[in-house]
């Protein structure tokens, strides 16, 4: 069978099963009073969603990670598309302790941050640990053919700090119906293609999984959202968007493909560090998305926008991506 008729396969599946199985997950997390609990300093626009089933992330992970193993079985003896899987799967646990501690204790409050860079850390050690043979410990620089290779006293905190990084980032971004599921969208389209053009085909087809299950999820997270990501599914993108740029030597290109992660994060560390070492507000609030309802913006125009700026990113990182070949 042909590999695109496969991919096709893949994608439907997986969207067909996302469509089905989230009304029943839905159900049962109401059924089981698992909602978003919003912190005392949301904005008052959102905290009405305070009653809204979280964890839905679980579902874009787990089904595109069955269905791949049902249609590409033999694929799953691919090392590298096996560090993506696991770093995958290992980050959405992460989130989901958090999730389910915000959900028990009844408040916005889970794993302190120190715990969770700490898990973050560790289970980053264990990847490269496990596949320090088949990671490329260097970087390519785009347009001029350069490759600097990275001793492991330096490729090991690099890596730690982009999977951090990556995660909290699309975890900052996750705060809109539709926005952070809709930019993680748009930003995998390049790393499929490149992992097509790289001969990855393993990974290009375990993404279009994770489109398919993205798609179908975003199908009930649009405003008005019946269903939120939570940290199982933010904090799960993230380690996928490291380690594509780890395993597919495109960390270059990530910066720009995931553009809008990178600025959520940025304004937030401006923020803080503005707010603790001047006691001034650089932003009105952040995550900078907030900052636009402030600004009198709807909800919707404000995704909008970002998904338009997310395709202008994504395009100038696939040809940064192209370049780093």
């Amino acid at each position: 069978m042909k590999f695109e008729l496969i991919c096709l396969i893949g994608f439907i599946l997986t969207l067909a099963a996302t469509l089905v199985a989230m009304p029943f997950f839905i159900a049962y997390l109401k059924k089981k009073n698992i909602n978003q609990v919003t912190s005392e300093y949301a904005l008052e626009e959102f905290k009405q969603k305070e009653k809204t089933p979280i964890m839905g992330g679980l579902l874009f992970v787990v089904i595109p990670i069955i269905v791949f193993s049902l249609i590409n079985m033999f694929g799953l003896a691919d090392r590298k598309l096996l560090f993506v899987f696991l770093s995958y799967i290992m980050y959405c646990s992460v989130g989901f302790i958090d999730d389910s501690l915000v959900i028990r204790s009844h408040s916005n409050e889970g794993l302190s941050p120190i715990t969770r860079l700490i898990m973050e850390c560790v289970y980053t050690l264990v990847l490269y640990f496990a596949f320090r043979d088949i990671i490329p410990a260097q970087v390519t620089i785009p347009f001029v053919n350069v490759t600097i290779s990275l001793r492991w006293y330096v490729f090991v905190p690099f890596m730690i700090l982009l999977y951090m990084a990556e995660a909290n980032a699309v975890n900052f971004t996750d705060g809109m119906d539709g926005l952070c599921a809709g930019v993680s969208f748009i930003a995998l389209l390049p790393f499929v293609y490149l992992s097509y053009i790289k001969a990855e085909n393993n990974i290009a087809m375990f993404l279009i999984c994770v489109l398919g299950g993205l798609a179908g999820y975003l199908h009930f997270n649009f405003h008005p959202a019946k269903i939120f990501m939570g940290d199982s599914g933010s904090l799960a993108l993230g380690a996928l968007f490291a380690s594509l740029g780890i395993i597919l030597d495109l960390n270059i290109a990530l910066f720009f493909i995931g553009g809008v992660f990178v600025a959520e994060m940025f304004c937030v560390l401006v923020q803080q560090i503005s707010v603790r070492l001047f006691h001034k507000r650089v932003f009105s609030y952040t995550p900078i998305h907030y900052a636009f309802v402030i600004k009198g913006h709807s909800e919707t125009r404000i995704v909008l926008t970002f998904y338009l700026i997310e395709i202008v990113l994504a395009l100038i990182g696939l040809y940064v991506g192209l370049n780093t070949l």
